[in-house]
């Protein structure tokens, strides 16, 4: 029986692949954790929220020709990230 992390690695390839994206490198860890903060930081169903939009933030500026293919995704996972830690901040406060 395949574990967790074997299963999502194998689904993260079979997607790519049925999407035409083959040559893009996805860190699944980093993603989870992205996903992880936003669910904790702001609500549960901000995860996939929170990080399909940092994709799509990342697919535009690499197709744009922005930055190197890995920087864009870092970049916007650094900056939901940032916000959804704020975001936590801002509501604990009251703000």
């Amino acid at each position: 029986m395949k574990s967790q992390d074997e299963t999502l690695e194998d689904w993260c390839r079979a997607l790519l692949q049925a999407l035409q994206l083959e040559e893009v490198e996805i860190d699944v860890n980093e993603v989870l954790s992205l996903a992880g903060v936003a669910a904790h930081s702001v609500v549960r169903p901000a995860a996939p929220l929170t990080t399909f939009i940092a994709g799509y933030a990342a697919g535009l500026a690499s197709g744009a020709g922005q930055a190197a293919d890995a920087d864009p995704m870092q970049a916007a996972m650094a900056v939901a990230r940032r916000l959804a830690k704020d975001y936590a901040a801002a509501e604990a406060t009251g703000a």
